[in-house]
């Protein structure tokens, strides 16, 4: 599971609460924490003001309680706790694997369990409303895939696939199929060009009755 484990274990950047305007970076590497800042300001004696950077040990900002309080500010408590557990060695693994194996994991879940999954974090919900979790999940739930299925989906989205009913998908297969079938003759859809009767007397009726 270590491999799993890259160089920057946890990051995060943004602007701190109104009305300051200064701007924040936090990271969290596997020997070191980094705590940057750039002041914002339009007075004339800020603008040559140089960015500011904190470097210490987990162990260091474990008993850091001013920077602890200056994360907790910025980004909120739920980051501040987060961090440290990360600098205690607490890792969460899950968000670091391959997509194939959320993905896989995924596949395992009821959908009120998926969409339960995908709230919990912003990597979750992109995998959740990816295409391939889409793909595999109307394949899990359909019997058949048919290939019209595969074509449409090209155009639509497997999920509209997945919420549209089956009369619903073989009437849109179905419309897709005379589409592409329907020739067309100069940019014009043949079909106007085949005479509707009204009922009503053409000129060509009148003059022959003259």
């Amino acid at each position: 599971m270590a491999k799993l484990l890259g160089e920057t274990l946890f990051e995060i950047s943004g602007q701190g609460p109104a009305p300051m305007k200064d701007y924040f970076y936090f990271e969290i590497r596997q020997n070191e924490v980094i705590w940057r800042w750039w002041k914002i300001s339009l007075r004339v004696e800020s603008r040559n003001t140089t960015p500011g950077e904190t470097k210490e040990s987990h162990a260091d900002y474990l008993d850091d309680s001013r920077l602890q309080s200056q994360v907790a500010m910025v980004f909120g408590s739920h980051i501040l706790e987060y961090s440290k557990k990360i600098c205690q060695g607490h890792y969460d693994y899950l968000p670091r694997l391959p997509d194939d194996l959320l993905l896989n994991i995924t596949a395992h879940l009821d959908l009120e369990d998926v969409a339960r999954f995908a709230r919990t974090c912003h990597r979750f919900k992109k995998i959740c409303s990816s295409e391939e979790f889409w793909e595999q999940t109307v394949r899990m739930y359909c019997d058949t895939v048919t290939a019209g299925m595969e074509d449409l989906a090209k155009e639509v989205g497997w999920r509209t696939i997945f919420f549209t009913n089956k009369l619903q998908l073989q009437k849109q297969i179905s419309r897709r199929k005379l589409k592409n079938k329907t020739p067309h003759t100069g940019g014009v859809d043949s079909a106007v060009l085949v005479p509707v009767s009204t009922g009503m007397p053409t000129d060509r009726q009148h003059s022959d009755g003259d």
